[in-house]
């Protein structure tokens, strides 16, 4: 930054807010390192540890676990509007009035930069004490001192909100692209996507969660349902319809050629996300339920028939039963049912029973979205194959929540739905194996999918074209790709293992309040706490919790047969998802037990 650079008078009152694209800006010219700028040499800047961390515990503790610096005032940052005004960093309170111009709000990301690309820490600004408080800190260190040296040679400044920069603590932050540039940069290589897991950094990524129900903070507890979308998302779809918008394929003109660019590097991420072997094996439908339609009356209209018997278990999701039903009653064949235990977990040794010489296909949950059963899929899958049976997993509930590779677990068909994964509605994946889906008959007929056409003959195109018909949910496709991009660079591991760990902690509080009963015990299980309470509708909880802001679903959750197999009509099913936190459980606890005192 040269001599001549002008920033705002500090200590001034500004004529009005600094807009983010200004801002941003603003901060280019701080950070910029340049060669010419030996007073910014001097001042300390990027990342500097504060000098006051609060204990663990301590109600001055912010949500990085640091003191806010001002008794009275444990104001998480990046959180409560204005409170970036509170001096986090070592300035004094006195230097507030002059630090407060350049401490206005401008945006929800605790550092004051918009924040579009990836929040890494929350509550923890860039500290700008030379700058902001207008007098040099001289016991603050660049964040350079802290950077990784494996990972960063150069002694460049390094910024938490730019660059791979290792805090005081330990924790590396992940690179991330331009505020400004979000799109028109690529994602760091797959090695680096894979940062450590921060819950509350996660949550500053979601624009709903900061809603208020009933002036209670939202609480959402229905991910089995669907997921909230993070920021990324949402703006990578505007981002299509502002830049991208057109029609894919064939058209001669720059706007289609963008499209279909973007539509198609969604299909080489989803290839990615699951590791499939070729990427013409991703087809684009409207979500699990149509993917397993386009089976049914695709595969299984040409190869089942009379007599021939399909295989599902007690804990399918009715997306998984219907469908069967309808092709075995077209077609005179029979549905056989693997049934469960106690806990929920299916019998194996009551699987291989089932199996004959006319059993055509299996198709199986990978997570029950009732139970949170995880479903040993490899192990059936494996058992199919033995008898050359062709086999469908359901990963609807699955995909969000452990790591899937399609290779490993050896089935015919994958299937699962964007809006399960951060994605938006109306867009999921059916992934099928080549050979498999190069011997079904399209299933719907139309534009994108021809050839060539004449009265007397149709030729289809290739694959994935067969089973595109039609004009296809390209934004949705784009923002599925842009969701799968956020959750590898959060790592599926690291999720999953957070989410285990919310799992037994709930199902821990719960079995411990007098007439609670949970439904489906199993242990290892994924996302899902259903519960009946005595002395109580499901219905009743859900409307307590509702009024708490606490989200649930109550209900059959379009499982009927899995729930009347322990002797239940309805339950109350929190869900869980990265997002959520220990603390959210225990208020989800305290107002059932509030509820479970007032009855008994």
């Amino acid at each position: 930054m040269t001599s001549s650079t002008s920033l705002p008078a500090l200590g001034h009152e500004p004529q009005s807010p600094l807009d983010t694209q200004l801002l941003a800006q603003l901060a280019t010219a701080i950070f910029r390192d340049r060669a010419d700028a030996p007073a910014l040499a001097q001042r300390p800047v990027g990342v500097q540890p504060p000098h006051n961390p609060a204990p663990a515990g301590s109600p001055l503790a912010s949500a990085a676990g640091f003191s806010p610096n001002v008794p009275g005032t444990p104001i998480p940052l990046g959180q409560v509007p204005g409170s970036n005004l509170l001096p986090s960093n070592p300035a004094q309170v006195l230097t507030l009035g002059h630090r407060a111009p350049a401490g206005l709000p401008k945006a929800q990301a605790g550092n004051g930069v918009p924040d579009l690309a990836f929040a890494a820490l929350p509550g923890y600004e860039p500290r700008l004490s030379g700058l902001t408080a207008a007098a040099p800190v001289a016991s603050a260190a660049p964040a350079a001192a802290f950077a990784d040296p494996a990972a960063h040679a150069s002694t460049a400044p390094q910024f938490y909100f730019v660059d791979a920069v290792r805090l005081p603590s330990g924790f590396v932050t992940p690179p991330k692209d331009h505020p400004l540039g979000a799109h028109a940069q690529q994602l760091p290589a797959q090695q680096d996507r894979h940062p450590g897991f921060d819950v509350h950094a996660v949550r500053r990524d979601f624009p709903i969660l900061s809603e208020r129900i009933h002036g209670k903070q939202l609480i959402w507890l229905d991910n089995a349902a669907t997921t909230h979308k993070p920021r990324q998302v949402i703006e990578r779809i505007k981002y299509f319809y502002e830049h991208e918008n057109s029609n894919i394929h064939r058209a001669a003109h720059v706007l289609a050629a963008r499209a279909t660019d973007a539509y198609e590097h969604a299909r080489e991420v989803v290839r990615r996300f699951i590791n499939a072997p070729d990427v013409n094996e991703v087809i684009f439908v409207r979500g699990t339920t149509e993917a397993i339609n386009l089976v049914a009356k695709s595969w299984g209209g040409k190869h089942v028939g009379e007599g021939d018997e399909i295989i599902v278990s007690h804990l399918e999701h009715h997306a998984n039963i219907v469908p069967w039903q309808q092709l075995a009653e077209a077609r005179g064949a029979k549905l056989r049912v693997i049934p469960v235990d106690d806990e929920g977990q299916i019998l194996l040794g009551e699987y291989r029973k089932l199996i004959n010489d006319r059993t055509k296909i299996v198709a199986i949950g990978h997570v029950s979205n009732t139970l949170g059963t995880v479903v040993p899929v490899k192990e059936v899958v494996q058992i199919a194959r033995q008898h050359g049976i062709v086999t469908l997993v359901d990963g609807a509930q699955s995909i969000a929540h452990t790591p899937v590779d399609v290779q490993d677990i050896g089935a015919d068909f994958f299937v699962f739905s964007g809006h399960k994964i951060f994605a938006p509605t109306g867009i999921g994946v059916l992934w099928g194996r080549r050979s498999v889906l190069e011997d079904m008959p399209p299933w719907q007929g139309g534009g994108n999918m021809i050839a060539d056409v004449t009265f007397e003959k149709t030729v289809f195109q290739p694959l994935p074209n067969t089973f595109e018909a039609g004009t296809g949910n390209i934004a949705d496709a784009v923002g599925l790709g842009a969701a799968l991009e956020y959750v590898e660079r959060l790592g599926i591991e690291n999720i999953s293992r957070y989410e285990h760990a919310l799992v037994d902690y709930g199902m821990q509080q719960l079995g411990q309040i007098p007439g609670l009963r949970l439904i489906g015990t199993v242990p290892g299980k994924a996302s899902v706490l259903s519960f009946t309470l005595e002395g109580y509708t499901t219905d009743e909880v859900g409307k307590a919790l509702n009024a708490e802001g606490i989200a649930v679903r109550t209900g059959h959750h379009c499982a009927q047969p899995i729930l009347r197999r322990f002797g239940v009509e309805t339950t109350v099913r929190p869900s869980l998802a990265f997002y959520n936190t220990f603390e959210e459980i225990d208020d989800l606890v305290r107002v059932v037990r509030r509820l479970a005192g007032q009855r008994r």
